[in-house]
This record gives C-alpha cells, sequence and structure tokens, in this order.
C-alpha cells in the first residue's frame, strides 16, 4: 500500500523576489549564533590546548596559553 504524496508548492523567482527583498552587503544579518558559536568553539579548543600542559610536568617552560597565543601570531602574522 503506498502512502499519499503531497507536492509542494514552489514560487517563482519574481514572485519570490516581491515578497521579501534581498539582503547583501552590509545590510545582510546573522543570526546571533552564527557568530557565537564559532566564538565558543575557538575558545574551548584554546582552552583545551592550554589545559594540555597540566598533563605533564614543564619545567622552566613558559604556559601552554602562551606558547599556542605565540603559536597562533605566526601562523596568522
Amino acid at each position: 500500500m503506498s502512502a499519499p504524496t503531497h507536492t509542494r508548492y514552489l514560487p517563482t523567482a519574481a514572485a519570490a523576489a516581491s515578497r521579501r527583498p534581498a539582503a547583501a552587503g552590509a545590510n545582510a544579518r546573522l543570526h546571533w549564533w552564527a557568530l557565537a558559536l564559532p566564538a565558543l568553539a575557538f575558545g574551548l579548543l584554546l582552552l583545551l590546548l592550554a589545559g594540555s600542559a597540566e598533563s605533564h610536568a614543564a619545567v622552566g617552560e613558559a604556559s601552554a596559553l602562551l606558547q599556542v597565543t605565540e603559536q597562533l601570531l605566526r601562523v596568522v602574522g
């Protein structure tokens, strides 16, 4: 026995453009999570890398956070 199917209405491009103007350039808006999630992931990964120095005794070395920051600056700069 087959299930009933429903067709989905797809408006034409002209009809869609007249209802909602396209945002471009500075007028384009992002959702809050589009910026918050990557920033949160970056911060958590940075803390994970910095916390890995506690797993072995590093005598006389700079803090892991400082090392990671220096590496990032070398890569970016």
